[in-house]
């Protein structure tokens, strides 16, 4: 097991089932609802088990990949990023579903996690393989599985202060 796979094939599974939402008919409102809500319930505790287990280590072992200054900025983009995606979720409660402004709404949170895995993929993750020993991949990956594991139907959804959040995970 391993961390940084298990984040991918995560993420595999988000687009997929925005895909899937883009494909049903508008008037099916209960496939709509219940593939919204397994995805909205995977969104928040795919961003809490990152805050919890991913990004702090890579504060303290990343150096920041590719395109990304240090781990500091990553981290701090990835939690403005996991903030905007739990809003625009929240913002899709509030249409009817398969209305023309959830079907709105759920687009602008595609675009909000799309940019949000593009740049984690490149950036953070990159850099999470390039400095955490393999050993510490896979003791992350069990910790990251069996939280998810546990909050199926999802997390209490709380906003973060980014830059709280690295001054809090800072190394020293």
């Amino acid at each position: 097991m391993d961390i940084t796979q298990l984040i991918l094939d995560e993420h595999a599974q988000q687009r997929a089932l925005f895909a899937q939402i883009d494909s049903i008919d508008a008037k099916d409102t209960e496939a709509l609802s219940a593939l919204w809500t397994r995805l909205k319930n995977l969104l928040d505790a795919h961003a809490e088990a990152e805050e919890r287990f991913f990004y702090p280590r890579l504060m303290k072992i990343g150096t920041g990949g590719n395109d990304a200054g240090s781990a500091a900025e990553e981290t701090e983009d990835a939690i403005e990023d996991h903030n905007d995606i739990r809003d625009t979720g929240e913002a899709v409660d509030k249409h009817p579903v398969g209305s023309d402004a959830w079907f709105e709404a759920v687009g602008e949170c595609n675009k909000a996690n799309s940019d949000h895995l593009a740049e984690e993929e490149r950036q953070g993750l990159t850099d999470f393989r390039k400095h955490a020993t393999l050993e510490e991949r896979h003791e992350l990956g069990v910790r990251f599985a069996a939280f998810e594991a546990n909050h199926l139907n999802g997390v209490t959804v709380v906003e973060k202060d980014p830059e709280a959040y690295v001054k809090q995970h800072a190394p020293g």
